[in-house]
């Protein structure tokens, strides 16, 4: 499998999953707007909303942060790195890339292990939290793919393979 098709099969996956997240603002916004019809008019809220929309967009958020960093939608700050040449800035991407790299590494990992050692259920409609831990690592996961393929189109940068 050549480079190009692996950097796309990343890019479709991150794409995927995010709109897989996506989906579940629908659910979110209806939820959200029964409750409040129902706590203000009716004077009975629907149990478990609150926990039910902090499940929601912890997915929503996990899965959709590889795809943020595919279309370079993370803030960043260009403060010092715009008085460099070219080169030195590309130089920079790839050793902040590499850190990040290294972060993100640590966090699958302990998105992992969290995951595995979770028990515990939620308080009130006993929803398992493990399913969710993995997500941090699955998350986390899909963003450092996209990291990756950040790095390779820097050194590729930096050889004069590309622009």
């Amino acid at each position: 499998m050549k480079w190009g098709e692996v950097k796309r099969l990343i890019q479709r996956l991150n794409f995927f999953v995010c709109a897989v997240g996506m989906f579940l603002l629908i659910p979110l916004m209806l939820l959200t707007t029964g409750d409040v019809i129902g706590r203000s008019f009716l004077t009975k809220p629907i149990p478990g909303t609150v926990e039910l929309s902090e499940y929601m967009l912890a997915v929503f958020i996990l899965l959709g942060v590889g795809y943020t960093q595919q279309v370079k939608g993370h803030a960043g700050v260009s403060f010092f790195t715009s008085r460099l040449s070219p080169r030195q800035e590309t130089v920079c991407q790839v050793i902040t890339t590499l850190l990040s790299m290294l972060i993100i590494a640590g966090v699958v990992w302990q998105g992992m292990v969290k995951a595995i050692e979770e028990r515990t259920v939620s308080d009130m409609l006993r929803i398992p939290q493990y399913p969710f831990r993995f997500l941090v690592a699955i998350g986390a996961f899909l963003l450092w793919l996209e990291l990756f393929v950040d790095l390779v189109h820097s050194i590729e940068k930096l050889k004069g393979k590309q622009k």
